[in-house]
């Protein structure tokens, strides 16, 4: 009769994540979910452990700002001071190069928005858009308002992922309909509006 040998099965630990690495792959699956302002705060919650290291803090600070920067970021002056702060603090990491070839483009982007807004035939719509992709949320918001406007869906959904508007029946003032990435239809409305 043949001897048979019981199997071994080897049991695999599951390889534990760094902190760096940790919040990388959350920010990844943020913006997978359409979250990129979640997973924008998530770099900045990242920005502030004490426990990472230089070129860590330079790759996220890199990170962050291509997310600031990207087309549901809405933050290019925030995402050109991360790029200015890896040029200044960590000139030698291995993100510095990368952070210069982008804040160049991010600058001039900014500039030519800037010089948008102080064209008076800009319309309101057009500046509420350069407005909140400078990152100048609180101005896009008064302007918003005051103008009446209804922002485009991915608009909302940033204003709703920054904190500005807010899903809830004790909410008042007008009501802004969105549609999530994940196809959830949200009901919006300012957050603070009229309290």
């Amino acid at each position: 009769e043949p001897v048979v040998e019981p199997v071994v099965q080897e049991v695999v630990a599951p390889v534990e994540l760094s902190e760096f690495d940790r919040a990388n792959q959350t920010a990844d699956d943020l913006v997978a979910e359409g979250n990129t302002q979640t997973a924008i705060n998530r770099m900045s919650q990242l920005l502030r452990s004490n426990t990472i290291t230089d070129d860590q803090r330079a790759a996220a600070l890199l990170r962050r700002g291509e997310l600031r920067y990207s087309e549901d970021g809405y933050d290019v002056r925030g995402a050109i001071e991360d790029f200015e702060t890896i040029g200044e603090a960590y000139r030698t990491s291995p993100s510095a190069a990368e952070a210069g070839k982008i804040v160049e483009i991010a600058r001039s982007e900014a500039t030519s928005l800037s010089g948008l807004l102080e064209q008076p035939q800009t319309s309101r719509t057009q500046r509420f858009q350069s407005l909140l992709r400078l990152g100048q949320h609180d101005d896009a918001l008064d302007l918003m308002l005051s103008s009446n406007l209804t922002p485009k869906n991915e608009e909302l959904i940033a204003m709703f992922q920054i904190g500005y508007l807010c899903v809830g029946e004790d909410q008042t003032g007008p009501v802004y309909n969105a549609v999530e990435a994940s196809g959830e239809a949200l009901e919006l409305r300012f957050c603070d509006f009229g309290k």
